[in-house]
């Protein structure tokens, strides 16, 4: 990011992003986004440097990202937002012109850290197909929350209303991997497996008419109220012929001492976890894990015994460094060929 002209701070917020959702496993939204974030700002049609501009209303926040990587655009809207909340107990903050943002997940732990809950959404280009229809108009358009924990990893609720992440689809298309029956359809409305056809035709949403509704309402807010683009006007950073993304964001933030106090808040909150934890459990079930439990877990793990990479991400990053002038190098661990297999 840095040999591609990104400020240091900026490019920091990027990398951390990207590898903490390898980290919790999340490996659609994580370093394999890096290729194409890299050809995009060596293109221009991302903004190394963005002038983005915030604008307070009360407790309203209105942000343009001019056309920053959206992790950037996101993070320092989120920042922004903090101090209001303190001030008022709540900020809503609609971000346009913006692109891609990773996980929502990164935004609420960001916000737990503040003691603060954080309610996330974006959308994204068309990718799924409203119910009853066979053709894409809106995005997979994922939304998240994040409640702070006294002790313990923070409740983090980060899903697409599509049944599955679109990203998920395209790191099958580059490993070359079949998809689920049931993600979804081709350009016929054939449900397929095959995420080359998927990518022509359309992911179906979670829930059938659910999943549709919610993929809406993310839309209007994320997309029409926020000023952005919307269904079909959201650009994709994979099409070379399109221009800037215009992807939007839309954020809930809540201050929780101003709703009550933020030690009555953890013992409810304790409260509520116990008794969850202690419903008699379905038969092969070893346990009930709170939402953002079994990501923190991962995030453990991967710390301790490294993230998986497939060969062809691999093989894209040495392609990638080479093109940036990064050393860079990577063997698995028995030392063979990347181009095969997992490496960490």
């Amino acid at each position: 990011m840095r040999r591609l002209g990104v400020p240091e701070l900026d490019a920091k917020v990027t990398a951390d992003s990207l590898v903490q959702a390898n980290l919790e496993g999340t490996d659609s939204h994580g370093i394999s986004r890096l290729p194409i974030y890299a050809r995009r700002l060596m293109d221009q049609r991302i903004n190394k440097n963005p002038d983005i501009k915030i604008e307070r209303s009360g407790s309203v926040i209105k942000v343009d990202g001019d056309n920053g990587l959206g992790q950037v655009v996101s993070y320092r809207s989120v920042q922004a937002a903090i101090p209001v909340a303190k001030e008022t107990g709540i900020a809503g903050i609609a971000v346009h012109h913006s692109n891609h943002n990773g996980t929502a997940a990164y935004y609420c732990q960001h916000a737990c850290r503040e003691e603060m809950i954080l309610i996330a959404m974006t959308n994204s280009p068309s990718g799924m197909i409203p119910h009853g229809g066979r053709q894409a108009y809106l995005g997979t358009n994922p939304i998240g929350f994040g409640f702070p924990v006294r002790s313990g990893p923070p409740v983090i609720v980060d899903m697409s209303s599509s049944v599955a992440a679109r990203g998920k689809i395209i790191l099958a298309a580059k490993e070359g991997r079949e998809i689920p029956s049931g993600w979804a359809v081709d350009a016929d409305g054939a449900v397929t497996t095959d995420p080359v056809a998927a990518l022509q035709g359309g992911v179906l949403p979670f829930g059938g008419a659910k999943g549709f509704a919610l993929a809406t309402a993310i839309e209007i807010l994320a997309g029409v109220l926020s000023g952005a683009g919307f269904g079909p006007h959201v650009q994709s950073i994979y099409h070379d012929r399109h221009g800037a993304a215009d992807v939007g964001h839309f954020f809930i933030l809540l201050n929780i001492a101003h709703w009550m106090p933020i030690e009555a808040y953890y013992d409810r909150l304790d409260q509520f976890i116990k008794e969850l934890k202690a419903i008699p459990l379905a038969k092969h079930a070893e346990e009930i894990c709170y939402p953002g439990e079994r990501r923190f877990r991962r995030w453990q793990d991967r710390r301790k015994n490294g993230i998986p990479l497939s060969g062809d991400v691999c093989m894209e990053l040495q392609k990638l460094a080479k093109i940036c002038r990064v050393p860079f190098s990577l063997a698995d661990e028995q030392g063979g060929d990347t181009r095969q297999g997992e490496t960490h």
